[in-house]
C-alpha cells in the first residue's frame, strides 16, 4: 500500500483502471459459472426426460422444471411453432403441409438456438477484452513510472539505488496488477468458451433430432 500511495498521478489512474478491469471479471466469471453450471445440469435432466417420453404435449406440461435449459427454450419455440402449422394444416394440401411445417419450425429453432448462445455469451466480450488489454495498460503505467523515474534522477543528479529503487518499484506495481487482472480473465474466458460450444452442439444435435421427429409426425399425419 505503500508503493501504491507512494506512485504518481498517472500510475495511480492506471492502478484504479486495472483494479475495476479484475473485479469486473470476478463478478463475471462467478456469474457466468453459475449460469452455464445451471444450464448444463438443467440441460441434461432435460433431454433424459425427453427421450423417455413420447408426446410433446407431456414434455411441454413439464418445461418449467427446465427453466434454466437452452434446449428446454428451443423445444417450447419449436413446439409452439408446430403446433401452429397444425392448426393450419386443415387449409393446406397434405405435401404443403410437410414443407411448410418443417420449413416454419426449423427457422423457430434457429433463431432461438441464435437468441440462446447470445445469451449463453453475454459478457465474455468482458473478460477477452480485460485479458488481452489489461498487460499492456500495466504495461504502459510501468514504463511511464520508469520514465518519471529518469526524469527524477536527471534532476538530482545522482543515480544511486536509494533513488533510483522506489521509482522502479512504483512502476512494476502497475505491471503486476495488470498481470493479475488479465491472468483469471483468459482462464475464465477460455473455459466458458468451451462449455458454449459444448451447449452449442448440444443444440444444434437437438434441433436435428426434434426435426426428424417432426418430420416423422407429418408423415404418418
Amino acid at each position: 500500500m505503500e508503493i501504491i500511495m507512494g506512485a504518481g498521478l498517472v500510475v495511480k489512474l492506471v492502478l484504479i483502471v486495472l483494479v475495476y478491469f479484475s473485479v469486473v471479471s470476478w463478478a463475471i466469471i462467478f456469474y457466468k459459472w453459475r449460469v452455464v453450471h445451471r444450464a448444463m445440469k438443467d440441460s441434461d435432466r432435460f433431454l433424459e426426460f425427453f427421450w423417455s417420453k413420447k408426446h410433446f404435449e407431456t414434455v411441454g406440461q413439464n418445461l418449467k422444471d427446465f427453466s434454466r435449459s437452452p434446449l428446454a427454450t428451443l423445444f417450447r419455440e419449436g413446439y409452439q411453432e408446430f403446433a401452429r402449422t397444425q392448426r393450419q394444416k386443415a387449409e393446406e394440401k397434405p405435401s404443403e403441409a410437410v414443407f411448410r411445417s418443417s420449413d416454419y419450425v426449423g427457422r423457430a429453432l434457429k433463431r432461438a438456438t441464435t437468441s440462446e448462445t447470445q445469451r449463453l455469451e453475454k459478457f465474455l466480450p468482458f473478460l477477452a477484452t480485460t485479458g488481452s488489454t489489461a498487460p499492456f495498460i500495466g504495461l504502459f503505467g510501468t514504463v511511464w513510472g520508469i520514465m518519471d523515474s529518469f526524469h527524477s534522477i536527471g534532476q538530482t543528479g545522482s543515480a544511486s539505488l536509494a533513488v533510483v529503487a522506489p521509482g522502479i518499484s512504483e512502476a512494476l506495481i502497475a505491471t503486476a496488477i495488470g498481470l493479475v487482472a488479465a491472468i483469471p480473465a483468459v482462464v475464465g474466458y477460455n473455459h466458458f468458451v468451451h462449455k458454449v460450444n459444448v451447449l452449442s452442439g448440444e443444440m444444434d444435435n437437438f434441433c436435428q433430432e426434434f426435426l426428424n421427429i417432426v418430420e416423422r409426425l407429418q408423415r404418418r399425419a
